[in-house]
């Protein structure tokens, strides 16, 4: 989202890009959410939770937004969920507004900014396999690491203001690695 937005946005909507210096306590507080939200999303069959994103990467620089996904068998108890999460300062964002209409996508916010991020997907999602296989290869090969955040720090100044175009200019990279052999 730009700063061009419905004035009617909460402000975490459209907060601008900013990558911070990798910092270990994101692997803690990601393994902390993770085993929290398996717990309180169990009820709905949820038996997986994995961090995922650059925060979940040792040395990665980052936006400071832990991102979670979680596999569900189905979205038919969704009102559940989403009042569940809601209880712990969790914000869904409907597919219309999310733009994947594979996911269901929720923002965990305190103070106006944005915590965490929750992809909740379907079993047998591609996009799934996709992002374990980006993380676990960025774990792997450190030349990436190095690469992927020179990348993210030029594309964070030049897109700072609209997150959307930020995460499509990382497309290109994000592609050339998952199509590394794997090794």
């Amino acid at each position: 989202m730009t700063n061009n937005h419905n004035p009617e946005w909460p402000v975490w909507a459209t907060e601008s890009v900013e990558i911070k210096p990798f910092d270990s306590e994101w692997l803690a507080k990601g393994n902390v959410e993770g085993k929290h939200l398996h717990q309180l999303l169990k009820p709905y069959g949820v038996n997986v939770v994995e961090h995922i994103g650059s925060t979940s990467v040792q040395g990665l620089p980052a936006k400071p937004i832990l991102d979670l996904m979680a596999e569900i068998p189905s979205f038919d108890e969704l009102d559940k969920v989403v009042a569940a999460l809601l209880e712990q300062d969790w914000h869904y964002v409907p597919p219309e507004l999310d733009g994947i209409p594979s996911r269901r996508f929720f923002v965990k916010v305190k103070q106006d900014k944005r915590q965490c991020h929750l992809h909740l997907m379907l079993p047998g999602e591609e996009r799934w396999e996709r992002q374990l296989r980006f993380r676990d290869i960025l774990r792997n090969r450190p030349h990436f690491v190095t690469e992927y955040a020179h990348l993210k720090m030029q594309l964070a100044e030049r897109h700072k203001d609209d997150r959307e175009a930020y995460t499509r200019a990382k497309t290109d990279f994000v592609a050339r690695v998952l199509n590394e052999p794997t090794k």
